[in-house]
C-alpha cells in the first residue's frame, strides 16, 4: 500500500471516529480520548493529522457542510414548478440528506443553533459555501415575484435569517432528536413561504 493510500486512509479513521463522538457528544462533550479508544489509535497519530481538537472539529464541520452543499446542488439543479413548489422541493433535499446521513445532524445544528464562541469566524469559513447557496436560492425563488417598492431583496434575506435565528432560539443542538429536527426545518419553511407568500389568501382574478 503506498504512503500516500495509507496515510488517507489513516485520516479517515480520524474522520469517522470523531464524526461519532461530535455527533453523540457535542463539541464541550467530547474527547480525543474517546475517538483513540474507539480507533484504537494513538493521540499522537491524531495530533499528526490535527493539530488540535479544534481543528479536528473545524475539520468535521467542513465535511459536513461541503456535503450537505454539493447534495443540495444536485437536488435543486433542475427542480420544477412554481416558486413556492421549488422551495417545499429545496427543504424536502435538506430532510433527505440528514435521514440519509444522520451523523452530520447535531453537528448542523450545533454550528447553526450554538456554535463554540472561539471557533465562530472558522466555523463561517466552513459553511460560506453552503450560505451562499441559500442566498442564490432564495434569490431565485424572488426572481419572479414583484416585490412592493419599499422592500429590496436584501432587507428580504434579512428578514429570513432574522426569523431562522428567532426559530433556532427554541431549539437545543444538544438534545434535537430527528423528529424535533425535522420539527425545526418545516418552521423554517413556513417562515419563508409567509415571508414570501404572505398570510392572506389569493384569489386568482377573473378575466375581462
Amino acid at each position: 500500500m503506498k504512503r500516500e493510500e495509507k496515510n488517507q486512509q489513516t485520516r479517515r479513521r480520524i474522520l469517522d471516529g470523531a464524526l461519532a463522538e461530535f455527533s453523540r457528544q457535542g463539541y464541550g462533550g467530547s474527547s480525543i480520548n474517546t475517538i483513540c479508544a474507539a480507533q484504537n489509535i494513538s493521540k499522537g497519530i491524531i495530533y499528526h493529522y490535527f493539530d488540535t481538537k479544534d481543528a479536528l472539529f473545524l475539520a468535521c464541520v467542513e465535511e459536513c457542510f461541503d456535503l450537505l452543499t454539493d447534495h443540495l446542488r444536485k437536488q435543486t439543479q433542475f427542480v420544477q414548478g412554481d416558486s413556492e413548489e421549488r422551495l417545499a422541493q429545496y427543504f424536502g433535499a435538506r430532510m433527505a440528506f440528514f435521514k440519509e446521513k444522520p451523523i452530520y445532524q447535531r453537528i448542523f445544528c450545533e454550528v447553526i443553533i450554538s456554535p463554540p464562541n472561539h471557533l465562530r469566524n472558522e466555523i463561517q469559513t466552513c459553511k460560506q459555501g453552503f450560505d451562499a447557496l441559500n442566498i442564490q436560492i432564495l434569490e431565485q425563488l424572488l426572481a419572479p415575484l414583484t416585490l412592493r417598492p419599499q422592500v429590496t431583496k436584501a432587507e428580504v434575506i434579512d428578514t429570513f435569517q432574522q426569523f431562522q435565528d428567532f426559530i433556532n432560539a427554541r431549539f437545543r443542538a444538544s438534545e434535537m432528536s430527528l423528529e424535533e429536527f425535522e420539527d425545526r426545518e418545516r418552521r423554517n419553511w413556513k417562515a419563508l413561504n409567509i415571508l414570501l407568500y404572505g398570510v392572506v389568501e389569493r384569489k386568482e382574478k377573473n378575466n375581462v
